[in-house]
């Protein structure tokens, strides 16, 4: 390993734990800055404790023009001087990594608890404080604006409705924020810890609760790097049916999406409508498998159910009914001038921006950005099939919109192709037991952008380390600089154009 900085490897590809470069903490942090300064992008940023005590940080970084992955680890000893001051996207990294395992990455901007939890580490955390006499360690202060007429709007965390909780702290001069802070974490269920010591019985239903309107994507990114670590290859016809879920999942949530858009804004013609559209897509779902929400249907060496020809003909139909109705439904929303007008020009993310924090799925698309993993880093049936990846530039909340209504039409589009297509042949493959002392990174693209499961064995073949990155993990910070000069008013709307999730954060 003398002289090497960095193993490349790919999506889905496994890697002897032992080939991963562990180089100085000096090295490390350079390597880091450097490559994400080239255009690089950070995955994902985890820790692994080793017998004398100290911790193993991994990064995984997606190296720039739609090349392979990179991987490198340091041995942190305590304490070691932060990235985030030149590498914004290692911000939230580093306080989860702080917060599970009580290392002090020194100079961080802004460190505090994400969580809230105990360390993961016996001992005491990063903050000073006894996890076992405090269960809920670690600095609880928000950033704060001084000055006359400057004021604070504290929403949540327990809102209206049936909404998962988070907490929202506005910085305001009159209407207009100067900062927003988001505090998350109340929906922590410690699935991470949970996963070690796999796989076992429990494992699955872990992956299609991370986040519950991510069923598929979370599920198809486990089954990936299971596969992986077995040698195992999945069936044609399993992997154009893993597609055909993916993408429904897809249509579904950006439909509903679109909907709730509009009835930030009052228009309730398409707010309706997309609601019902919603569900339809939904169905298609629960035709598959059983569940709206796809549970049951993608397992480690293919999918659990197949398809009959009468049952390929009914979901084509109904598809291509959903996908009619959907164009109608949105067609009303961008036909109405007040409806576009609130749209253009509100929250607006740069594409500068964009790239400094990771932004990835359609808020990076919105901005410009040619991100998709099923062009840059292809799975399964993306391999074969190409979906064109949709693009924007303004990085508002039309943007954001105008993204998803294109998506929708491709990803029809290309159900329609795989039904008609469907190849012959079993659905289910034997899956062997996990390889050991190996490392897979695993990504799909989620309907929100990128899901990143990266995966330690040890020397039996267990879960030695689990890391689950939800796109939402990369995206809230975006949703709080897109905020900034805006009126107060304009949250529902940019909140609901990220449409970010809590539990997929907070894991």
């Amino acid at each position: 390993m003398s002289g090497r900085r960095l193993v490349h490897t790919e999506n889905a590809e496994v890697l002897p734990v032992g080939d991963v470069p562990v180089v100085p903490v000096v090295t490390f942090r350079e390597t880091v800055i450097d490559s994400v300064r080239d255009g690089a992008r950070l995955v994902a940023f985890f820790g692994r404790p080793q017998e004398d005590r100290r911790l193993l940080v991994f990064a995984v970084l997606a190296m720039p023009d739609a090349g392979p992955l990179g991987v490198l680890a340091m041995a942190v000893d305590g304490r070691y001087p932060a990235l985030t001051g030149a590498c914004p996207q290692a911000h939230l990294f580093e306080r989860e990594l702080a917060e599970q395992w009580g290392v002090v990455p020194e100079g961080h901007p802004w460190l505090k608890p994400m969580r809230f939890h105990r360390s993961w580490q016996p001992g005491r955390d990063a903050w000073g404080r006894d996890p076992e006499q405090d269960p809920r360690p670690g600095v609880t202060d928000f950033y704060s604006v001084e000055g006359e007429e400057i004021h604070e709007v504290a929403v949540g965390p327990v809102h209206a409705g049936v909404i998962e909780p988070g907490h929202f702290r506005f910085q305001c001069h009159g209407e207009v924020v100067l900062h927003l802070e988001i505090a998350l974490g109340y929906q922590h269920r410690g699935i991470e810890r949970a996963l070690v010591g796999g796989p076992d019985k429990r494992t699955m239903p872990f992956m299609e609760t991370a986040a519950g309107d991510t069923s598929i994507g979370h599920a198809t990114a486990y089954c990936q790097a299971r596969e992986a670590l077995a040698h195992s290859t999945v069936p044609p016809r399993a992997m154009a049916l893993r597609g055909v879920a993916l993408e429904l999942e897809r249509i579904a949530n950006h439909v509903g999406d679109l909907g709730a858009l509009a009835g930030d804004v009052g228009f309730l013609p398409t707010a309706s409508y997309c609601g019902r559209i919603r569900g339809d897509v939904l169905n298609l779902s629960a035709l598959l498998c059983g569940s709206r929400f796809g549970r049951g249907f993608i397992r480690p060496g293919g999918v659990g159910y197949d398809v009959t020809a009468g049952m390929i003909a009914e979901l084509q139909d109904r598809l291509a009914e959903a996908a009619r109705d959907a164009a109608e439904a949105i067609g009303l929303m961008w036909d109405t001038p007040s409806v576009t007008e609130r749209f253009e020009d509100t929250g607006t993310v740069s594409r500068e921006t964009c790239m400094e924090i990771g932004l990835v799925g359609p808020a990076a698309r919105a901005c410009g950005v040619d991100r998709d993993v099923r062009q840059d880093a292809p799975f399964g049936i993306y391999r074969f099939t190409h979906i064109p990846t949709v693009t924007w530039d303004t990085g508002d909340v039309f943007g954001r919109a105008h993204v998803r209504e294109i998506e929708i039409l491709r990803s029809v589009a290309f159900i329609q192709e795989q039904l008609t297509n469907l190849p012959r042949g079993g659905t289910l493959a034997a899956v062997a037991p996990p390889a050991p002392e190996s490392l897979v990174v695993s990504l799909v693209e989620g309907w929100r952008g990128e899901i990143c499961h990266a995966v330690l064995t040890d020397g039996a073949g267990r879960f030695a380390r689990y890391k689950i990155v939800d796109p939402s993990f990369h995206n809230w910070f975006g949703l709080a600089l897109a905020m900034r000069g805006e009126p107060i008013s304009d949250f529902p709307l940019c909140n609901k154009s990220f449409n970010l999730s809590y539990c997929g954060h907070d894991l």
